[in-house]
């Protein structure tokens, strides 16, 4: 292969940031709520630890086949993504102290409160999630307070 091919090769290689953001994509796929496809990827020093997408707890009906329960205009019968990606992390036994967890969408307000819990240090989003302007706000802040890097791809 020539030195020019190499180059243009590489160029149209995928960043990490990139490639982790479309394996989240794929895995939002799996969703089981149409009202929001979304996905998660939990990655530590290039790794993926673990996966999440929203749909109903495990082993009882998804909202795509029961319908939807919907509070103040948002499904309340989903596990969310990252919520999915966590809980699955910890039923292998995964550490994810310090991970980097990419998302469709920014995290909601009661997620973003676990995943400080959880340990993972930075968030990396392809669309920022607007439920309700205060929420939304209370994420930033909250964000900035908790030392969790919070970053729009």
């Amino acid at each position: 292969m020539s030195k020019v091919n190499k180059q243009e090769q590489i160029k149209e290689r995928l960043s990490w940031d990139e490639y982790f953001l479309k394996i989240a994509g794929v895995v939002s796929s799996r969703s089981t709520c149409n009202r929001r496809n979304v996905g998660a990827v939990i990655v530590k020093n290039k790794v993926v630890l673990s996966t999440g997408y929203n749909g109903a707890p495990r082993g009882l009906p998804h909202c795509d086949d029961a319908g939807h329960e919907i509070v103040d205009g948002h499904c309340v019968r989903t596990v969310h993504g990252e919520a999915n990606a966590i809980a699955q992390a910890a039923r292998n036994g995964i550490s994810i102290e310090g991970a980097c967890l990419y998302l469709t969408h920014s995290p909601c307000y009661d997620c973003f409160k676990m995943i400080v819990n959880a340990g993972i240090s930075e968030i990396k989003y392809s669309s920022f999630y607007m439920s309700r302007y205060e929420a939304s706000k209370a994420v930033l802040t909250l964000a900035k307070k908790a030392g969790v890097k919070l970053q729009k791809i």
